[in-house]
Order: C-alpha cells, then sequence, then structure tokens
C-alpha cells in the first residue's frame, strides 16, 4: 500500500517542490490550497502524469477555523490514513509596525500557529504510528527582519511549537520537526527585482537563492529519517556568513 502525504499550501512554491519530491518516492498526496483553483488543477495534473502519484485536491482556508473540521471530514469520509502530514501553509501581512492592527496580528497567528496546532490535534488519530509531522518554520523566525513582524514572531513560534510537541506526540509514535528555509527560489521569489536578489545573494554565502527541489529533499530526509525528532533544520545556503 502506498504513504499517503498530506501537504497544507501543496499546490504552489515550497509546497509544491515538496509534493514533487515525495511523488518521486511513491506517496499519494492530498494537497490543500486556498484560492486558486486553476494553480491547483495543474499541480495535480503534472504530478499524476509524471509520477503515477494519486493527487487529491481540498480547498481549506487557513485563515478559517471551519477549514480544519472539512479536512478532517474529507479523511473521514475517504477512510484515509496519512503517514506524513507537512504543515506548509501560511500567510504575512507586511504592515509597518506602526499601522498593523490587531486583526490582521491575529489572522497571522491562527494561520500560522493555531491553524496547524488545532489541525493536528483533530487528525492525529488517522496519522499512521511511525509517522511523521514536518512544519515549515522560517529563517526570519531566526534572524530578525524588517519586512514582517507579525510573520517572523509566528514562525518563531512555530520553531518552539515544534520542541515542545515532541513529548505531546510520543504516545502516538510520531515524530515532529521543521524546516526553517531561507530564501527559496520560487514563483513568488522571482518577481523581486534584480536588484534586491544580487542584495539578497550577496549575504547568502553560497551566493544563490535555494533550488525548490533542494528544498524539498529536506522535507523528504525529516519524513524518512527516523531518528530526527525536535528539530529545526536551516536551509539558507550559509545567510549572513558572508
Amino acid at each position: 500500500m502506498k504513504r499517503v502525504a498530506l501537504i497544507t499550501g501543496g499546490t504552489k512554491g515550497i509546497g509544491r517542490a515538496i509534493a514533487t519530491t515525495l511523488a518521486q518516492k511513491g506517496y499519494n498526496l492530498i494537497l490543500t490550497y486556498s484560492t486558486d483553483h486553476k494553480s491547483a488543477e495543474d499541480t495535480a495534473v503534472a504530478l499524476l502524469k509524471d509520477y503515477k502519484v494519486e493527487t487529491r485536491l481540498l480547498q481549506a482556508d487557513i485563515t478559517m477555523p471551519d477549514s480544519i473540521g472539512q479536512i478532517d471530514k474529507y479523511i473521514e469520509d475517504y477512510d484515509l490514513r496519512i503517514d506524513a502530514l507537512i504543515l506548509n501553509a501560511g500567510i504575512t501581512c507586511r504592515d509597518t509596525f506602526e499601522e498593523i492592527t490587531l486583526k490582521d496580528w491575529e489572522r497571522v497567528f491562527f494561520a500560522n500557529v493555531h491553524f496547524p496546532v488545532f489541525l493536528l490535534q483533530k487528525i492525529i488519530g488517522k496519522i499512521n504510528a511511525g509517522g511523521s509531522v514536518v512544519f515549515t518554520g522560517s529563517l526570519m523566525g531566526i534572524e530578525p527582519h524588517s519586512v514582517s513582524l507579525a510573520y517572523g514572531v509566528s514562525k518563531t513560534a512555530v520553531h518552539s511549537l515544534v520542541k515542545n510537541l515532541v513529548k505531546f506526540l510520543v504516545p502516538y509514535d510520531l515524530r515532529v520537526n521543521a524546516v526553517a528555509p531561507g530564501f527559496v527560489d520560487t514563483e513568488w521569489q522571482k518577481t523581486k527585482p534584480a536588484e534586491i536578489r544580487k542584495n539578497i545573494e550577496s549575504k547568502i554565502a553560497v551566493g544563490r537563492f535555494c533550488k525548490p527541489e533542494e528544498i524539498g529533499n529536506v522535507f523528504l530526509m525529516l519524513i524518512e529519517n527516523t531518528y530526527f525528532n525536535g528539530e529545526v533544520v536551516v536551509v539558507d545556503g550559509g545567510y549572513l556568513y558572508k
């Protein structure tokens, strides 16, 4: 029986890179997405064509509490069991410190911290023993950044959450880890002006952005290497080492 991975935000960017890597290893996939149905369908079609894996799509808004029950019901209705849960979806808010509202601050924290916690709580009985939970953290949760205070602090919370969840998941025979990517060459990053990209690359020891497949391989390592537990693996190419 093929293993099954559920990836939130699995149809674009880092999520799609993770989905592609796991498809190459033969995982069937459940991918959630927010609004772009065309992009989600394109991802599913490509994965089926290239790797012959079953790819299920589920629209779920991580800013809405009802989406937690929606995902749980989908898994239950189709009698699915999960081997790997990748809590990847997240949002940001780029308002300045002077302008950000409590509502927007709470929205970022709900999507990036509260949603994955209570999704995991809801579906934990549907994850197979020996399975793996992997969060997407961020370099911005480690290195201070001036662009999004809410995002950076929420990702710091994600990193702490991983450490704190370890003992709580022992009774379920589940491991939990996180990947903290630096700058990954996703579609969004490619829209950055050339001058900004060059400035970022000048701070990275290896001199370039991370390739999507490189970040996907780190997620795969954490899923399949059964001795990783409670780790936050930073993948930043040596940021600020130059």
